[in-house]
């Protein structure tokens, strides 16, 4: 049997505005809720189910690997929604994208404050291309 993920639970202070807020950037559709989920399903069949909580929550890490063309979109919908990017997770290169292993990254935070990520390759691609370690302004971004 081969092992693949299949869900997980995305938790939130408002599924609607976290869900949806997801897939307008990585342009995706929001599913019909299941019970107390909202669920937002990725090209690889991975859902994300959001829930609404009323505590504090914890910050999770979601990557996204995607195609040249859909970074291209998800970074112009970032930019025009003036949402804060960065080339890493720490913030020490705002308004600027990676160009780790020859792709491309960007870091930024959801409305319940989890770092996601969007890149082009996985890491560990390429780990002698000249363009790790590189970062790249974005015009336009905050």
């Amino acid at each position: 049997m081969s092992v693949e993920f299949n869900h997980t639970i995305v938790l939130s202070k408002d599924r609607q505005k976290s869900a949806h807020f997801l897939a307008q950037i990585l342009g995706l559709e929001v599913g019909t809720p299941t019970g107390v989920f909202l669920p937002v399903t990725t090209a690889n069949g991975v859902t994300l189910d959001f829930l609404t909580i009323d505590a504090d929550i914890p910050m999770q890490h979601y990557a996204f690997l995607v195609s040249e063309e859909e970074f291209d979109e998800a970074l112009a919908r970032l930019v025009e929604a003036r949402i804060p990017i960065q080339a890493d997770p720490h913030g020490n290169h705002p308004r600027r994208i990676n160009r780790n292993d020859g792709g491309r990254g960007v870091y930024f935070l959801d409305p319940a404050g989890h770092g996601l990520e969007i890149l082009t390759r996985p890491y560990g691609t390429d780990p002698a291309s000249e363009l790790n370690g590189v970062t790249e302004d974005v015009p336009g971004a905050v």
